[in-house]
């Protein structure tokens, strides 16, 4: 058997070994943060509600029940156990929305997560590698762009395109994109002095494979941290798009447009709008602990020796 191949038998179940001993460490580190770990928690409840929506939700989520317009939480006087959290002004069950819900908020974090993160990416290792009048272009683009509110950009994106949630998704992508492009540029810019990069420059790497093989993976930490809290921001940018009209569109069960849809109802039933509030609220709020633990457990600096 040749040294090459004994080297892959040996490496394999090494590099195996060291992706577990990292995992284990971050769990170590992230487990510490209760919060964090009450987020993780939260997230996976919805992630599995959002999958068992079908199954779990009692009624159709745009299901009208012409008999029972704005029927209260069962608890209440007038309540129906048929109608757990109760119904909004045309009927429909207003848990089986939220439950339903979910799937679109979920939908709308990892596209825009995706979209954002993978073209952010590029451009940031394009930026951190080629310097010049190249650096210098692409960051005055993302300074023009992050100089403007985010939600009044994304705003003004869609009513340009239409409003709609594939829209409202493409702009929220975009606004986000800027704060990829800066950490992965100046991630790629404390990693080019290093002795591996200069040592793979000298065994005649290509280009491609020194950005995105050799450099990529060492820059990963921040993109991490950073994809998990914009992951929030997305889910929160949609409510308020869809809050305003300009996200999903009715009859969509998606939290801020059911918000849109109950604002008349406000003081006489408050049901139609408490609970759609406080299901972004907690998600959001989840996700936020989850990053926090995230960059505690990844970064070096907060690590105890």
């Amino acid at each position: 058997m040749t040294d090459t191949a004994l080297e892959k038998e040996d490496g394999a179940p090494a590099a195996r070994g060291g992706r577990i001993a990292l995992l284990i460490e971050f769990w170590s580190y992230f487990r510490e943060n209760r919060g964090a770990v009450m987020g993780l928690a939260f997230f996976v409840f919805i992630v599995l509600v959002a999958i068992l929506a079908d199954v779990i939700s009692p009624h159709g989520p745009t299901v009208q029940y012409r008999d029972a317009l704005l029927k209260p939480p069962f608890w209440e006087e007038g309540g129906d156990v048929s109608f757990l959290l109760g119904t909004d002004a045309v009927g429909r069950d207003i848990l089986s929305r939220l439950i339903h819900g979910s799937r679109y908020s979920l939908f709308i974090g990892c596209v825009v997560v995706s979209l954002s993160l993978m073209v952010g990416v590029v451009i940031g290792l394009v930026a951190g590698f080629f310097r010049g009048g190249v650096d210098t272009v692409i960051m005055r683009v993302m300074d023009v762009i992050l100089s403007f509110p985010s939600l009044l950009l994304a705003l003004v994106l869609v009513a340009v395109l239409g409003p709609s949630l594939t829209n409202a998704i493409i702009a929220i992508a975009i606004v986000q994109q800027p704060h990829y492009v800066r950490l992965t540029r100046a991630a790629v810019l404390g990693e080019r002095p290093k002795d591996y990069v200069t040592a793979a420059q000298v065994a005649g790497v290509r280009l491609p494979r020194l950005m995105f093989v050799t450099v990529l993976p060492n820059c990963m930490a921040p993109l991490i941290v950073q994809a998990a809290l914009s992951f929030s921001t997305a889910i929160l940018d949609a409510a308020a798009l869809g809050f305003l009209g300009m996200g999903a569109q009715p009859p969509t069960p998606e939290w801020g447009t059911m918000l849109a849809e109950a604002r008349e109802f406000i003081l006489r039933a408050w049901w139609v709008v408490t609970f759609p509030g406080l299901a972004i609220l907690a998600t959001v709020l989840a996700i936020n602990l989850m990053g926090d633990g995230m960059r505690d457990a990844l970064d070096p600096k907060l690590k105890r020796s």
